[in-house]
């Protein structure tokens, strides 16, 4: 039964299906209705795959609403900007009938309200994350702004130029489905994504709601399940510190995972069995492999989404860095590394982290070679390599380069320093020669010895010269409002940042080169000279670094707490408001305007443009948030007798064996062994000094391309700022060079294609440090062997016995460490060092003796072992373990749940 106007009553609200669908009912409706992900939800819930109950608003109810507005002949004259007067538009009492209608029949719970365009989730095109989801939706209002926003995602920038026909109207639907709270999320591929290996389902899950895992956001377990047995045949289980949740009616957030459930599996067997026969059968159905999108809520398994998988894996798994081709014996025979390179690029990057190292690579690093006294810089497309979103230095080829200079005329000098253990060293062979030889060896030789001589001669007042920019471009910077600028003075000062960026990069490679070459110079002579009894002495020698900057910002951020317990009222603001709120709180009150001005300023103008993985543009510094200092400052203010200088004072037991032992030698040999760390000591502190200049430098350009950021999400190019991070760094130069429109210039399918691929980067287990020739993926899956015994490299020495604690990610973990506790990570840089404070000693996954991991523990009397390779995998947080800081083991004496740990409370706020 229907109203004269054709509307479906409330009496019978299915009967007509031209407007409303009740998916699942078995309605004969036309795909092309209900666009591709309703679609395929009605089809699996008449398949009886559990589906979280669902209606659809078909593309007639949409043509309905732009003819009854007076949009459709608006579309035709092109005199209206379209998706702001959808939004903005009452809907036509009948229309808005229908919807509440069924949101009614559906029970009126919250719901998630999905576009489901014609052509979305087809074999040649998925759509992902172009139109729009509002999540977590309920009341009418609500529900009704909800559709009208998918409505309107149809004519976003994004969507307009991913989709075939630019023009298309009335091509989309909308999906209403009951809203699942899950308690794990994820998505499962019906083949192997990595490999293509045959029977094998990859299966991702994380804690909470799955738009997290979908934009990298949380860190996720990831499983592999046989599709015969349905067995679990390979696991990798992660520490798993966030989630995604609904916070507030309508608004989905971070929020922080039970520490109690942080290393525990996401999903049991038994819940992988069911999700993988499930998928079987959806799979069966449409004799096509999948992409699934699944939730679990009280243990019970909901299909969300299923699609075609639109991009199948290579066969061939094993991957090269190479970003050129190159001869196959070359291939097969570079030794690649991600160790010590400038402590920048360490980690996974994003689209645009990995744009930005490409630019470094071809504007910058040029500089950089030839300003530690190579004649030639060599095929820049030769230096660095780029795997699974890391960024890997070309030890071979580098190797290669620099056998122009005397003391690494032997290639092996500088090989033998970036090759970790999984280097078989004794088979390893270059495939590159000596880069110089007769007359230009000569040559080559004379242009390092006087380049060498002058860099000892002015280092210093280079490095003065330095620090003294890096404080006029912040605050120049600081005082700039890029919002105002025309995009024409925008590119101008975008490009006096990335000159600024090439001059404080070339300026600090001397400084980072001959620290490492010093100490490299120091340990190898104590080999020669000393034997067995010089072995790691090089880490027990004393020389006083405490006025390293980055120790010395440990110290102003002390410094920092201890004014803040000065203040009463501001103490109190810092400690018990949430880290993300403090500023503005601080900023609303006049002690906290005062304490900001005074000191806080001060405190950012010296440091505050530290951030994790410097060369990550997406990375923010502390003065962009300052959330992980106020942490800090917590932590720093809850004991009034710590003190930063006290600490650095520490035990000298160690230096005076050392002393000792260097006692034996001869006095020439013990002055030429002084001379170089005294030698070391100097370009490590100059270094620290330069470095700054150099992440300052890097800030600057950040600044500018999240200025990019924000006026392409003014233009409706971008959805959020979060999507910065898929933009190409040379697309960012093209759109300051000139004045193409942002459409063009960022083109929406290569933005979905980079966030494809970095969905799928995300997906892989890490590479490994080192590696020679071609990688493969598929050996990387299988998990580490079970063990509580991990042998890595001693780098700060000592031993001790402490509880562990995982630290995945600093920002939203800094105020959970305790005191004495043992730091485990995967990776540190030098934003950490405020917490190496409080550290009773420091294990890492990667590093080597010249990592920031290293140095620091040394200097703070840290016992240290690096490039442990699973720590974090081994090891719970909770757990009592030994770090031995001089034989390089770490052992798991007593497992959390017997050693009387709480893991399921946290420190702090």
């Amino acid at each position: 039964m229907t109203a004269t106007d054709g509307t479906p009553t409330t009496e019978n609200p299915g009967r007509d299906d031209r407007y409303v669908v009740t998916l699942g009912s078995g309605a004969p409706v036309a795909t092309e209705q209900l666009g591709g992900k309703a679609a395929r939800l009605g089809e699996m819930i008449d398949a009886g795959v559990p589906v979280p109950p669902a209606f659809c608003l078909t593309t007639d109810l949409f043509r309905r609403f732009l003819d009854e507005t007076g949009l459709a002949e608006d579309l035709r004259t092109g005199d209206t900007p379209i998706r702001k007067e959808i939004v903005a538009r009452e809907l036509p009492e009948p229309i808005a009938r229908l919807i509440l209608d069924a949101y009614a029949a559906l029970g009126r719970p919250r719901v998630a309200v999905r576009s489901s365009a014609s052509k979305e989730d087809s074999a040649a095109q998925s759509f992902a994350g172009q139109h729009d989801t509002v999540l977590d939706v309920g009341g009418d209002e609500a529900v009704l702004h909800a559709v009208k926003e998918c409505w309107a995602s149809l004519w976003s920038d994004r969507a307009t130029v991913y989709r075939d026909d630019p023009a298309a109207v009335g091509s989309m639907a909308v999906v209403v489905q009951e809203m699942v709270h899950a308690d794990v999320s994820g998505v499962l591929f019906t083949i192997d994504p990595m490999g293509g290996r045959p029977h094998r389902m990859v299966v991702e899950s994380c804690w909470g709601l799955g738009e997290g895992l979908v934009s990298g956001k949380v860190t996720s377990d990831l499983f592999v399940v046989d599709d015969r047995t349905l067995e679990v045949v390979e696991k990798r289980v992660r520490y798993k510190v966030t989630q995604c949740a609904a916070v507030e009616p309508g608004r989905v957030a971070l929020v922080k995972v039970d520490p109690a459930r942080r290393d525990r599996a996401s999903l049991t067997s038994e819940q992988l069995g069911e999700l993988a026969r499930l998928a079987v059968q959806v799979r069966d159905s449409y004799g096509a492999e999948q992409d699934i999108e699944w939730v679990l809520k009280d243990g019970r398994v909901s299909l969300l989404q299923t699609r075609p998988i639109t991009t199948r894996p290579q066969p061939d798994a094993r991957h090269s860095p190479y970003i050129k081709d190159v001869p196959d014996h070359v291939r097969q025979n570079t030794m690649w590394s991600r160790m010590d390179i400038g402590e920048i690029f360490v980690g996974a990057m994003t689209p645009l982290g990995l744009s930005f190292a490409r630019y470094y690579q071809q504007h910058i690093h040029g500089g950089c070679v030839r300003s530690i006294g190579t004649r030639d810089h060599g095929d820049m497309d030769l230096h660095m390599g780029y795997l699974q979103g890391h960024v890997y230095l070309n030890v071979s080829y580098t190797a290669h380069v620099l056998t122009q200079s005397p003391p690494t005329k032997d290639a092996a000098v500088f090989t033998e320093r970036f090759a970790s253990e999984e280097v078989d060293m004794p088979s390893y062979r270059s495939p590159f020669g000596q880069f110089t030889s007769g007359a230009r060896s000569v040559a080559a030789a004379a242009h390092w010895a006087r380049s060498f001589a002058g860099e000892l001669a002015r280092m210093r007042r280079r490095s003065e010269r330095m620090a003294a920019s890096r404080h006029r471009a912040y605050d120049r910077a600081r005082a700039i409002d890029l919002r105002t600028l025309s995009r024409a003075e925008l590119g101008t000062e975008f490009r006096k940042y990335l000159a600024y960026c090439e001059a404080m990069n070339v300026g600090y490679m001397p400084y980072y080169i001959n620290a490492f070459a010093f100490y490299s110079a120091f340990s190898d002579l104590c080999a020669q000279w000393l034997g067995d009894k010089g072995a790691n002495l090089q880490n027990r020698i004393k020389t006083d670094m405490s006025n390293l900057r980055t120790v010395e910002s440990a110290r102003e951020l002390w410094e920092l707490a201890q004014a803040a317990r000065r203040r009463p009222e501001v103490l109190r603001t810092i400690m018990e408001t949430p880290p993300a709120e403090i500023e503005p709180a601080l900023r609303a009150t006049d002690e906290g305007r005062a304490f900001w001005e005074t000191h806080v300023a001060r405190f950012m103008r010296a440091n505050g443009t530290r951030g994790r993985q410097e060369m990550e543009l997406t990375n923010p510094r502390w003065v962009d948030d300052p959330s992980y200092v106020f942490q800090m400052v917590r932590r720093y203010a809850q004991d009034e007798h710590f003190s930063i200088d006290g600490l650095l004072r520490g035990d000298d037991s160690a230096a005076h064996e050392a002393e000792a032992v260097l006692r034996e030698l001869p006095a020439v040999k013990r002055a030429v062994l002084r001379k170089i760390m005294s030698l070391f000591a100097t370009c490590s502190e100059l270094r620290e000094i330069t470095r700054m200049a150099m992440v300052t430098s890097v800030w600057l350009v950040r600044t500018a391309v999240y200025e990019v950021g924000r006026r392409l999400v003014d233009e409706g190019v971008l959805r959020s700022l979060d999507e910065v991070a898929y933009l190409d760094f040379e697309d960012i130069r093209t759109y300051l060079a000139g004045d193409r429109p942002a459409a063009d210039v960022f083109p929406q399918a290569k933005l979905a294609e980079r966030r494809r691929t970095h969905e799928y980067h995300n997906r892989l287990p890490e590479p490994p440090l080192t590696f020679v020739g071609e990688y493969d993926v598929t050996q990387a899956l299988r998990a580490p062997d079970d063990g509580a015994r991990l042998e890595g490299l001693g780098s700060s020495p000592g031993r001790i016995v402490g509880r562990a604690r995982i630290i995945e990610d600093l920002a939203w973990q800094a105020d959970e460490f305790q005191p004495g506790e043992i730091l485990v990570a995967r990776f540190t840089d030098a934003s950490w060092t405020p917490l190496f404070a409080i550290a009773g000693g420091v294990v890492t996954d990667i590093g080597s003796m010249l990592s920031h991991s290293s140095i620091v523990s040394r200097e703070f009397g840290l016992p240290s072992v690096v490039n442990c390779k699973h720590a974090t995998q081994r090891v719970n947080t909770g757990d009592m373990i030994v770090v031995d800081g001089d034989a390089g083991l770490v052992e798991v004496v007593r497992p959390a749940e017997a050693s009387g740990a709480a893991p399921d409370t946290e420190a702090g706020n």
